[in-house]
């Protein structure tokens, strides 16, 4: 009592449902896809938690109310631990990136670029290009 798995998979759901919905919010001009793909993902997350709770008691491994308590324990600590890490750890984040250690294992803040593949992508050519011109070679 209560079911690990449900709690943890409650735990996942709950957090990433709150990172989907409260987190990634930093365009106000969001596209309806951008916001067609966030809904499609939170219900096949939902279908997954759905079928994993609904595994336990199937498979015999354990009772409803287990189950339901350990979605319940899952989605409280998920609750809990997304606000810790948004109120208290992210505000501080800037500092731990400037410590030693930090920059010694490129540990990066990039939370305020909001598409940081783009970002990645566009950077990593221009340097490329800038490389090659330094090399005189062609650039494709």
């Amino acid at each position: 009592m209560p079911s690990s798995h449900s709690q943890l998979i409650w735990f996942f759901v709950v957090y990433f449902f709150l990172f989907l919905y409260l987190r990634m919010h930093q365009t106000n001009n969001a596209r309806c896809v951008d916001l067609l793909w966030r809904h499609i993902l939170s219900i096949i997350l939902l279908g997954i938690a759905l079928s994993v709770s609904y595994s336990r008691v199937y498979l015999l491994y354990h009772t409803w109310s287990q189950v339901f308590y350990g979605g319940v324990a899952g989605s409280t600590i998920g609750i809990i631990w997304f606000f810790i890490t948004q109120e208290v750890l992210t505000p501080i984040f800037p500092k731990i990136a400037a410590w030693p250690i930090s920059e010694y294992f490129l540990v990066r803040d990039t939370s305020l670029i909001p598409n940081i593949l783009w970002f990645e992508y566009t950077v990593t050519r221009s340097e490329a290009r800038n490389r090659q011109r330094k090399l005189g070679t062609k650039v494709q």
